[in-house]
């Protein structure tokens, strides 16, 4: 029992030594051409692509795997390597993912009990549909005025507010 937890302890400290090595890495790297780790990614959120994610505690296929991201579920994320990418989701959870498993499509997760999706970037709009919490939303342009453009998977669109969501 023993030589179990010393081996389970050694793991945890390798996989924590590497997360550590990787993100000083990626400040050392952002060091040098003046940009922050954060402002050195195009944008700090990205989706999970046509495919579920598996998530491990560490970036490696031995890693253990804790829990699984469906398709389009949006993260944050925190560091890039060359084939894993350290994220955040809505929850606040970390772990790693394959780079492989991140989309080109950005999506948005409502974060308030119902969001109006609104025909225009105004509260007096239309009311075009009600999205409650959890839903997914493409993100179809740039934000403006405090407003996002997003479609809904039935094709639907509109502008909800960006107090609403989580993901952009």
């Amino acid at each position: 029992m023993r030589a179990t937890s010393i081996k389970n302890a050694a793991t945890l400290w390798a996989a924590f030594s590497f997360c550590i090595a990787a993100t000083v890495a990626s400040a050392q790297t952002s060091a040098v051409d003046g940009r922050t780790p954060s402002a050195a990614l195009s944008s700090p959120y990205a989706a999970i692509g046509e495919r579920a994610a598996i998530v491990y505690d560490a970036p490696s296929l031995k890693a253990e795997k804790t829990f699984v991201l469906p398709r389009f579920q949006p993260v944050d994320v925190l560091v890039k390597l060359d084939k894993w990418i350290k994220i955040r989701d809505a929850d606040n959870t970390l772990g790693w993912v394959e780079a492989s498993a991140l989309g080109d499509k950005r999506f948005v997760q409502i974060a308030v009990p119902v969001a109006d999706i609104r025909a225009a970037r105004n509260a007096s709009a239309p009311l075009v549909f009600e999205a409650q919490r959890a839903v997914l939303l493409e993100v179809t342009g740039p934000a403006a005025d405090g407003w996002l453009p997003v479609r809904h998977r039935d094709g639907q669109t509109g502008f909800v507010r960006k107090n609403q969501i989580w993901g952009d």
